[in-house]
């Protein structure tokens, strides 16, 4: 059933209720008033706020007022029932994992033509922008090291009306570093020659959790990223060894198992957590309970180990709330 045969659907006890007399007649716009989403979802105004404050309805607040997408209203509706409705699909947007693609195209192979799972590199923050507004059902996300993700990664999600309703699942630990030219690097050298103007970068969007690292890199050894000679820039970890592979660039930010994904070498730095944020009703979806199965099964580990740099410890916990 399409959002616009919904939308009707919903409106024929407000169309009949007119058409009989006891509610004046109003065509309701695409983005709707307090007033209109009101009458629209037969609850007083002072709810609306209720459930603008509590960041539970879409919404957006332009020039002093708030509007409501009759659309995005319509799919609250959905996902609010019974669990959801559209069980039958799930949208995963954020940062960029080789292993976590390859689960996602095993368990859309298994499903066939019964789901959909899609997959967008949007990075963390944009990722977490896609939550809030509901047009992504997850989010990956990775913002440091791995001793600092309990208290940097709910950080993150704090900064958004809707954190209450969501919370953070493990999926693993892995390798953060450097990924360069076959032969650039060895155990000897210098982390700070890959700063020189002879070496070229691949530069990530603002947003990125690659980018939080490399803060953390020119902390820790006094470097100046602005040094760096940037020739590119990439939209993922992937896209990033990719420019490195054709030839573009010598280094970019990145995991071990991407490295291995594109045949280079891999200068490693430390571990970083990689965590999903999701609202809760998600993690009940047997869609989401597929996805963690196929991570356990022999296969995936298997694939992780030729990758390398994944810890699974925890795979699958709930690390947020508490």
């Amino acid at each position: 059933m399409g959002i616009a045969t919904i939308s009707r659907r919903l409106e024929g006890p407000f169309r009949a209720a007119a058409e009989s007399g006891s509610v004046p007649m109003e065509p309701l716009p695409r983005f709707m008033s307090v007033r209109q989403v009101a009458r629209y979802l037969n609850i007083n105004e002072k709810k609306v706020y209720s459930l603008v404050n509590e960041g539970k309805i879409p919404a957006s607040k332009l020039t002093g007022k708030w509007l409501f997408p009759r659309d995005l209203v319509d799919q609250w509706i959905l996902e609010s029932s019974h669990g959801g409705l559209l069980t039958d699909r799930m949208i995963i947007a954020g940062s960029d994992d080789p292993l976590l693609a390859r689960a996602i195209m095993q368990v859309s192979n298994q499903v066939q033509a019964r789901a959909l799972i899609g997959c967008t590199s949007t990075s963390t923050q944009l990722g977490l922008s896609l939550l809030a507004r509901r047009r992504a059902d997850i989010c990956a996300l990775h913002w440091g090291p791995a001793e600092e993700s309990l208290m940097r990664h709910p950080a993150l999600l704090k900064q958004y009306a809707q954190h209450h309703e969501w919370v953070l699942v493990r999926l693993f630990l892995r390798d953060q570093g450097l990924i360069v030219v076959p032969g650039m690097w060895t155990a000897e050298s210098d982390i700070s020659g890959l700063f020189s103007s002879e070496v070229r970068w691949v530069m990530r969007q603002e947003g990125a959790g690659s980018n939080r690292f490399l803060q953390e890199i020119t902390t820790r050894h006094g470097l100046n990223p602005a040094a760096r000679r940037v020739t590119c820039q990439a939209l993922s970890e992937r896209d990033g060894a990719s420019m490195i592979a054709m030839g573009h660039a010598d280094v970019a930010l990145g995991v071990r198992a991407t490295a291995a994904e594109f045949g280079l070498d891999f200068v490693p730095i430390g571990a970083e957590a990689f965590d999903l944020a999701m609202p809760r009703g998600i993690f009940f979806r047997t869609l989401f309970q597929k996805l963690l199965e196929q991570l356990r099964a022999p296969e995936c580990q298997r694939q992780a180990q030729m990758l390398g740099g994944y810890d699974f410890k925890e795979l699958g916990k709930l690390v947020w709330p508490a």
